[in-house]
């Protein structure tokens, strides 16, 4: 594993158990004025195309002096960039924007404490909103917000609110396997005759807060169980999700775990002909989670008001219209309809899972090393 993959998967584990308490360093200058400008692609792009995560250029961050809004996020430019860009022509509010990996951003606000300049706090997944929920460091939302987000998607805290979902599917390859043959819960994987043909990406976000869930619903001894039962099976790793969706579309590999919207980019792009479907499993394990993307105001933010008026706006109708039209995730609040083509939320054997207990990302890194997952 390169050194920037390292340092990204290990600096929770890291500032949570040994520089927590160090939280009053002072800050380090966030990636963007004005606009919002790349520092990392945690996610990957529009364009199916996998590419490495760069390291951040702090050589190149102007000074964040002056502007509105300050927001950290673990969603990529890529996503989310024209959508604040319509958030600052809208409102007049100048938004500066850190570009990160999920966990780094998050375990980036625990180390700069009272001194970070983060305003809002954009996550990928639940878990790292959780994290910062145990530590104290996001705010309370008005019930007038929350409200607009179903309770099952939102923070138990009233401290952050789902903006977007995501199933975890199986990506498989339509020529080699029909969907019949599928197995019904992730368990099916762990048969010797799915060897050497699955993929994953366990330095992913949404793979680990699947791994999380998993611990959740089934216990430490049964999660370690699949995973080793996973790399016995000489399951591939790759760097994320696209990467996966790629490998599966050219018959590199039979079938991977992903979120479900990936293969949504390479059906625009390529058309129906790609050869790729997404599986949604039918046992109601974790493997068929729905996760979201969230965000929540930082306790020490310098500009609550805007704030929470970005927060606000992502919940508006025009922004989930984004979400469900342009990055073809599903919608959180009422009225907005998600991508025909996506199965509705309310088909999928979801299991049942507190959003609120994916907190533990430090116990799924340390397990996911432990296994050999992950180097």
């Amino acid at each position: 594993m390169n050194r920037s993959m390292h340092r990204s998967l290990f600096i929770l584990i890291i500032i949570l158990t040994a520089v927590l308490a160090a939280c009053q360093a002072p800050a380090t200058a966030p990636a963007a004025v004005n606009s919002p400008t790349a520092i990392a692609d945690p996610e990957p792009s529009a364009d199916p195309e996998p590419v490495a995560d760069p390291e951040p250029d702090n050589s190149e961050m102007p000074d964040l002096e002056g502007s509105d809004l300050t927001i950290y996020s673990g969603r990529s430019e890529s996503l989310i960039g024209p959508l604040i860009e319509e958030f600052i022509e809208d409102t007049g509010i100048q938004a500066a924007v850190r570009y990160g990996d999920t966990a780094e951003m998050a375990a980036t606000i625990l180390e700069e404490g009272n001194n970070s300049p983060a305003d809002v706090y954009f996550a990928q997944d639940a878990g790292a909103l959780g994290a910062l929920t145990a530590h104290g460091r996001l705010t309370s939302l008005p019930d007038d917000v929350l409200s607009l987000v179903d309770e099952k998607y939102r923070s138990a805290d009233g401290d952050w609110a789902g903006i977007s979902g995501r199933a975890r599917v199986v990506v498989y390859n339509t020529n080699a396997i029909d969907e019949a043959e599928l197995p019904d819960d992730i368990w099916g994987f762990t048969d010797p005759a799915w060897k050497g043909r699955l993929g994953w990406a366990p330095t992913n976000g949404s793979f680990q807060a699947f791994v999380t869930a998993l611990r959740k619903l089934e216990g430490d001894d049964r999660a370690r169980e699949w995973l080793e039962a996973m790399l016995a099976n000489d399951i591939a790793a790759y760097a994320n999700n696209t990467a996966i969706v790629e490998a599966v579309g050219k018959g590199e590999i039979d079938a991977g775990f992903v979120n479900h919207y990936y293969l949504m980019r390479f059906l625009d792009e390529q058309g129906e002909s790609f050869p790729a479907r997404n599986y949604y499993l039918r046992s109601g394990d974790a493997g068929a989670m729905i996760n979201v993307a969230g965000a929540g105001i930082v306790n020490t933010s310098a500009h609550p008001e805007a704030a929470l008026a970005f927060i606000r706006f992502l919940l508006s109708e025009e922004a989930q219209t984004y979400f469900a039209t342009q990055t073809e995730e599903y919608p959180l609040t009422a009225g907005v309809s998600a991508n025909p083509a996506l199965k509705p939320l309310v088909e999928i054997a979801s299991p049942d899972i507190n959003l609120n207990d994916l907190q533990d990302l430090e116990g799924t890194l340390a397990l996911l090393q432990e296994v050999g997952a992950l180097d």
